[in-house]
């Protein structure tokens, strides 16, 4: 009896009085960053036309926070690690909030693309850190199971909070307002997060290497930017010289990290086929889902001649089903199988990715939400096992750099998603046949499109409306049809990578 009842008494000790208080601090964060990633959608027409950026400067201002970010997370994950996860998380919580106004009052295409790329480097030290004091605070593998999934919910919930809040604001004032949301929820977050967050790091981390900071960054932004130049404008010479400069710096970081006594990432990690497999299906599913959430606004605005508060509505469904899923998502890994759950997610996914290849400009809304409502409920089941899978990998200390490592994923898939699924969107954009006199910058994005329509004869106006819209749509059920294949083959891949792999269980 002795020996049954110990292990729940030590699960008991671990158990840290105020730690739901923290989380609720910590989701904040999440929210922070979920809300900016999802209202640059909504906004993406009014910046089009008040800042007139070309196609590629479009795409910039939508993938550089993702470049960026997924260059520094594994560094600023280990910082964290070193000097505090809590110091790094407000402190890069204040930053986030000062530059969001940058965000707001660009002026220039050139200088919101710097404003992003800013907001990555603040973006970076967020999301490892919470990841990480979640793995610190919550030490009972059922509790730490409800916490990421209440963690994941939160970053679904902001999906929805940040088109249905950043389309009240479109319709009220200007676009630049939608950055300034990030303002409040910053505040709460540093007020609150001083007097409750625990610090947390590790107490032998070994110096902070600034080579290895350096070698991440190039290698990742570089090989991710050629990636992009290659699916927009083919293999060239400078694009295959950038993506074997990428690969170079990458090879330096890893043959680094194998040599060093305190690096800033344990490449043994890899070694374990739960951890791979976890972190290979993230960076696949979001990939396959991101570029075309990077034009699903655009569709419902630009094409559906929805207002931007009610194509905030419509994507509803996807945070709904996400914050459901992931609130279940470790009972039923438990119950059922790690496998099965991030595999039948991954799949749901694809078959509702494959269901939107059949959108069409005048495709009714219970279409459209049934797919999303699919979406989210895979999404939630997926991301959240996965996560739990890689903190669940490492020893408490190193939380920070693997947090990081699923971080990174996410992130180098979104810029990977809009780069090749998005090009495929644009290129078959582009080749839309307009009528007579239409404008060149009508075939830079549709936003220009529209606003080049104001200024023509009315019959020329609708033949060139409906030209481009005809073509984007056609972009968008190709993407749709990619990222469907990519998601149902990643689903067979996880099935076999997670053969075995269990969540931890109290006691």
């Amino acid at each position: 009896m002795t020996s049954t009842l110990q292990p729940a008494r030590a699960a008991e000790v671990e158990k840290r009085p105020g730690r739901w208080l923290a989380l609720s601090v910590l989701v904040l964060a999440v929210l922070l960053v979920a809300v900016d990633a999802t209202v640059l959608g909504l906004a993406t027409p009014y910046i089009s036309e008040d800042l007139d950026p070309s196609g590629t400067q479009l795409l910039w201002i939508g993938d550089v926070y993702s470049f960026v970010i997924a260059g520094l997370l594994v560094s600023m994950g280990s910082l964290g690690d070193r000097i505090g996860r809590k110091r790094i998380l407000l402190g890069g919580a204040t930053a986030f909030g000062a530059i969001s106004v940058l965000n707001a009052y660009a002026t220039t295409p050139e200088l919101m693309i710097l404003a992003r790329a800013l907001l990555g480097v603040a973006g970076a030290t967020l999301m490892p850190a919470t990841l990480a004091l979640i793995r610190n605070i919550f030490h009972d593998p059922r509790e730490r199971s409800l916490a990421v999934g209440i963690w994941g919910a939160t970053a679904s919930a902001g999906t929805a909070v940040g088109p249905i809040t950043g389309g009240f604001l479109l319709e009220h004032f200007w676009w630049g307002s939608v950055f300034l949301i990030n303002l409040p929820v910053m505040a709460v977050l540093v007020l609150v997060g001083i007097r409750t967050l625990p610090e947390s790091r590790n107490p032998n981390p070994g110096p902070w290497d600034l080579i290895s900071v350096v070698l991440s960054l190039i290698g990742m932004i570089a090989l991710v930017y050629a990636v992009k130049e290659a699916a927009t404008h083919g293999f060239t010479w400078p694009t295959l010289a950038t993506a074997l400069l990428g690969a170079t710096a990458l090879y330096g970081f890893v043959r680094r990290q194998l040599t060093m006594p305190a690096p800033l990432l344990d490449m043994r990690l890899f070694r374990r086929r739960g951890f791979s497999g976890a972190v290979l299906a993230d960076l696949l599913t979001v990939l396959g889902m991101s570029g075309l959430v990077f034009f699903l606004s655009q569709y419902l605005q630009l094409v559906q001649g929805r207002r931007p508060f009610e194509a905030g509505l419509a994507e509803l469904p996807a945070a709904v089903g996400a914050v459901a899923a992931g609130l279940v998502a470790g009972r039923a890994a438990r119950r059922f199988s790690v496998r099965a759950v991030v595999s039948g997610g991954l799949a749901a996914v694809g078959i509702a990715l494959a269901v939107l290849t059949t959108v069409g400009r005048s495709t009714g809304y219970p279409v459209l939400g049934a797919a999303l409502l699919v979406v989210g409920i895979g999404a939630g089941l997926s991301f959240t096992v996965t996560a739990d899978v890689i903190l669940s990998s490492v020893p408490k200390d190193e939380a920070g750099a693997a947090s990081a490592v699923s971080e990174t994923a996410y992130e180098l898939g979104a810029a990977l998603g809009i780069a090749l699924l998005g090009s495929i969107v644009t290129g078959v954009y582009r080749d839309f046949p307009g009528p007579a006199g239409t404008p060149a910058g009508a075939h830079e994005s549709l936003g220009a499109a529209v606003e080049a329509s104001a200024s023509l004869p009315p019959h020329t106006a609708q033949a060139l409306l409906d030209a481009a819209r005809g073509s984007f749509v056609h972009g968008l059920q190709l993407a749709s049809g990619a990222g469907a294949a990519v998601l149902l083959t990643t689903a067979l891949v996880a099935w076999f990578l997670l053969k075995g792999q269990k969540l931890e269980s109290a006691g």
